[in-house]
């Protein structure tokens, strides 16, 4: 794996997340509150070492995966005409993560928020993100919208991401809702992302549909 500045930045992230859980090992309770319902209630506990460990070791498994991934692509000539902005993406994943675990360390000292509008800017920050990585994607196997359509043609992929990075940075700015409308948090995080999902998915097979068999001439 070659080191660069994001992901050099990604792994101090996830040491520091280790370094306060060793920190604050005594100061935890023997079972840590670890999940929480769409009301923002405790629906969950953890033990004291998984509830300050758990999290930092997902968060790596997952930064290695994200890093490793594209080597394995057979077309990885095009991620690398955007490796930049994915790699920058990497980071600000990792930097989620933390934060989901810094909120998770600080509710179990006795800090106590609404969690859902904690995490709204993070999310808002994630898909707005992930909408420029979407926009500047070349046609991969691991990265971005991959429909049956999307993969067989540069025309479709290009079309689709287009679309598709517009809907991702308007969900993450309707996230921000949440920090307005505490009620609606869970709500303004989800709803935009599922359709978003959807209406790329059918304009993949429009797009895909309209190059193969243009509209006014005969199939």
């Amino acid at each position: 794996m070659k080191l660069n500045l994001w992901k050099i930045l990604s792994l101090v992230l996830v040491i520091i997340s280790v370094l306060a859980g060793i920190f604050l090992y005594d100061k935890m309770p023997e079972q840590m509150a670890s999940h929480w319902n769409a009301q923002g209630i405790v629906d969950g506990h953890i033990s004291r070492f998984w509830g300050l460990f758990l999290m930092p070791l997902i968060t790596l498994g997952l930064f290695l995966v994200l890093v490793f991934l594209p080597r394995l692509d057979p077309l990885k000539a095009n991620v690398e005409k955007f490796r930049s902005y994915y790699e920058k993406f990497i980071f600000l994943f990792t930097l989620f993560m933390v934060y989901v675990h810094a909120l998770t360390l600080l509710w179990n000292l006795s800090f106590k928020f609404e969690l859902l509008v904690m995490l709204s800017p993070a999310f808002a920050m994630l898909l707005f993100y992930l909408g420029v990585l979407i926009s500047k994607s070349e046609r991969n196997w691991f990265i971005g919208i991959r429909t049956p359509w999307t993969l067989s043609s540069d025309k479709v992929w290009n079309k689709t991401h287009h679309l598709g990075g517009i809907l991702f940075k308007i969900s993450g700015l309707i996230a921000l809702l949440g920090l307005i409308y505490p009620n609606w948090a869970l709500e303004s995080i989800l709803i935009p992302i599922v359709l978003s999902v959807i209406i790329t998915l059918f304009y993949s097979y429009y797009v895909y549909h309209e190059e193969k068999h243009p509209f006014g001439k005969k199939v």
